[in-house]
């Protein structure tokens, strides 16, 4: 546990001398973690709240912001450990990484700011009256025209790396008439692969075209239609480089 290089060393201390409350942490705690922090100056409110973590509406010195905070202690580890800190403090640092390596290739997505343990904050999408909504929360005026933008934004993402292995209409938020892609804590980089590289180009592919597959549900109900094997295929040839898929 000492070697988890997200955890602050006063988090390690109390893990170690067993002085760390194993209880889920509640708004007004996660509230105060926030603040002491230095993450934001201001927590607004409660903007989502998910299966592993929810989502704040705050500001630092005035400018809105917005902050994902992992749940630390919702279920036990295998082998004894008491809690899922050291998994969900991951879970921030890879959606953090991947959300920066997107942000830096030119992706729509939010720009990440910083991060401490399980939480990191990032760039607020909305307006004075509230949050972006979702893609999947929104009539669409113009169907084809977003269908459109949504896939160039697909294509964005991964000329900068990054497959988004959850695609759907609850993950992506509509702000200022634009697709913007969030939740990418499970998203494969592709400009790297590293030794498995076929394993990896394989997951992406299947993760592209299960989120093809969702996407065409939603636009269907426009009556819109989906050709989205042209783009899987030109991503995933564009990141096999050395042809490991065509072996």
């Amino acid at each position: 546990m000492p070697n988890d290089p997200y955890l602050d060393a006063s988090v390690v201390w109390r893990l170690k001398s067993g002085t760390l409350d194993f209880r889920e942490a509640g708004y007004a705690t996660t509230v105060e973690a926030i603040l002491s922090s230095g993450m934001a100056t201001e927590v607004v409110g409660l903007i989502s709240a998910g299966k592993e973590a929810d989502v704040y509406m705050a500001a630092y010195n005035g400018a809105p912001i917005a902050i994902k905070a992992y749940r630390l202690y919702r279920t036990s580890h295998k082998g004894g450990r008491p809690v899922k800190l050291d998994s969900m403090g991951w879970l921030a640092a890879r959606e953090y990484e991947m959300t920066m390596q997107a942000w830096k290739g030119g992706a729509k997505v939010p720009a990440p700011a910083s991060r401490v343990e399980n939480m990191f904050s990032m760039r607020f999408l909305g307006d004075d009256i509230g949050p972006a909504p979702r893609l999947q929360e929104v009539d669409l005026e113009e169907p084809e025209v977003f269908r459109d933008a949504v896939l160039k934004g697909v294509g964005d993402l991964a000329q900068a790396g990054v497959v988004h292995t959850d695609l759907s209409a609850f993950n992506i938020l509509v702000h200022e008439g634009e697709p913007w892609f969030i939740d990418l804590s499970e998203a494969l980089r592709i400009d790297r692969t590293g030794d498995s590289a076929w394993q990896r180009l394989s997951e992406a592919k299947e993760a592209l075209e299960r989120g093809m597959r969702s996407l065409a549900k939603y636009f269907g109900r426009y009556g819109v239609e989906m050709e989205t094997d042209a783009l899987v295929d030109g991503i995933i040839e564009s990141a096999d480089r050395f042809g490991v898929l065509r072996r």
